[in-house]
């Protein structure tokens, strides 16, 4: 019977105390960090083990013994399960709040936009890009500094179960949904099951006495939060009595927003974001900065300091034309949301690029078809759809469809762009940011 050689967490959380670098790329080792060799489809960690130690990693983690090939290979049962138990770990050292935010759509600018906010008083600690799932919250978590005062864990998720569990390793004190919309339908199992798995975030809130920022404008939230939660409400609807009430003052050409501080003053938001979509995202970092106690004026000028990238409501002046660029992903609620505002917009010369919605299994063909018919009646000087999910409506329509990001660009390449406005957007997998 072989020995168990396999390191406890506690042990491993004080090496990990000495070398709070932790890298999980080989390519990637820096001098005196943690290499943890997870294994995936097409690849096993394990094998880069000593070569992540000889480029100056402090020690490996591993969890296949024919691997330990090296004095400084740590190895445990389950690298991925105990860098997940590590992260819950750290999190434990800290008594600051830590917010978990989730939801179908605007996730990731709700995230940076409270960010912006809080940042102006305390020192935050947030979620770098998409780093939203079993893999990315623990190594955000893992990253957070000893002096953080507020911690802000973006997860998210395609199934049930996933909120739940990502709730387990970050445990938040406080956290928000964004909304609930038609997004990840295939692995939710439609919109009730969107509900029910976003809702898991709530639950866990319940469960642990923490406290829910709901935002009464949105559908669904407040009925999924289950009697006895804690919660803190917003809304641009005062008769709902929530603890804080905003108000729309402008929608164009940029979104500004008007609120009543807890210094009685008058404040106007000019914020660097279009599309009434954004509204939500810029009272929910608002109510933030309120609840934790923040100047407005700091609220204020941390909002105006967010400038959209990344391909999100991201606005790019070309040599004689404009792209509005929100291709980073799309569902059957984000896609509308985007193409309304802009069929709005006053631009000349509007050209819009639809890219297929991913992951909506049954529910992809109405989804796809509704898209269409919006826009279509939009008008545009030239509608373009592409990917598979918008084949056969884009045909049926007798409209412009090509295969992918590639065919699009060689197409675009023999227009004349000059004096247009071009909107881009599709789910992740599709690329349109390539095409220009």
């Amino acid at each position: 019977m072989r020995e168990n050689l396999s390191m406890s967490l506690e042990d491993l959380y004080e090496i990990y105390r000495g070398h709070p670098n932790v890298v999980i790329d080989s390519r990637k080792v820096e001098k005196g960090c943690l290499f943890f060799a997870l294994k995936g489809a097409n690849f096993d960690g394990n094998q880069f083990a000593v070569d992540a130690i000889e480029k100056g990693a402090a020690y490996a983690i591993i969890d296949n013994r024919e691997y330990k090939n090296h004095d400084h290979c740590i190895l445990v049962d389950d690298v991925l399960k105990m860098l997940q138990a590590l992260a819950t770990r750290h999190r434990r050292s800290f008594t600051c709040p830590v917010i978990g935010l989730t939801g179908s759509n605007g996730k990731t600018t709700t995230k940076e936009l409270i960010a912006r906010v809080l940042e102006t008083k305390y020192n935050v600690h947030y979620t770098k890009g998409n780093f939203n799932n079993h893999i990315g919250v623990p190594l955000t978590l893992l990253s957070m500094h000893p002096d953080t005062e507020i911690a802000v864990i973006e997860m998210g998720a395609n199934h049930q179960g996933e909120i739940d569990f990502l709730s387990r390793i970050a445990e938040p004190s406080h956290g928000l949904i964004t909304n609930i919309g038609k997004a990840h339908l295939e692995g939710f199992g439609g919109i009730e099951g969107v509900k029910k798995g976003k809702s898991e975030l709530y639950r866990f809130l319940h469960e642990t006495g923490g406290t829910a920022f709901i935002n009464l404008d949105e559908k669904f939230l407040d009925d999924l939060l289950p009697i006895g939660t804690k919660r803190i409400a917003y809304s641009s609807n005062p008769e709902g009595t929530p603890e804080f009430s905003f108000k729309l003052a402008k929608e164009k050409p940029s979104l500004e927003v008007a609120f009543t501080g807890n210094s009685a003053d008058y404040f106007e938001i000019q914020s660097g974001l279009t599309g009434i979509y954004n509204y939500a995202n810029i009272i929910t970092a608002a109510t933030l900065g309120l609840y934790f106690k923040i100047p407005c004026v700091q609220i204020k000028s941390g909002i105006e300091s967010y400038i959209p990238d990344n391909n999100r409501s991201q606005i790019v002046q070309k040599e004689g034309y404009r792209l509005i660029l929100d291709a980073y992903n799309a569902n059957p609620t984000s896609m509308l949301a985007s193409l309304q505002n802009f069929m709005a917009m006053d631009a000349p010369n509007k050209v819009a690029i639809l890219g297929e919605m991913l992951e909506l299994g049954e529910s992809s063909p109405a989804e796809h078809e509704a898209i269409a018919l919006e826009a279509q009646n939009a008008n545009f000087e030239s509608l373009v759809f592409v990917g598979e999910g918008f084949k056969s409506i884009a045909s049926a329509m007798d409209l412009i469809w090509f295969e992918n990001a590639a065919a699009v660009k060689a197409w675009i390449d023999n227009q004349d762009l000059i004096g247009k406005t071009i909107f881009l957007k599709g789910s992740r997998g599709v690329g349109l940011e390539r095409i220009f």
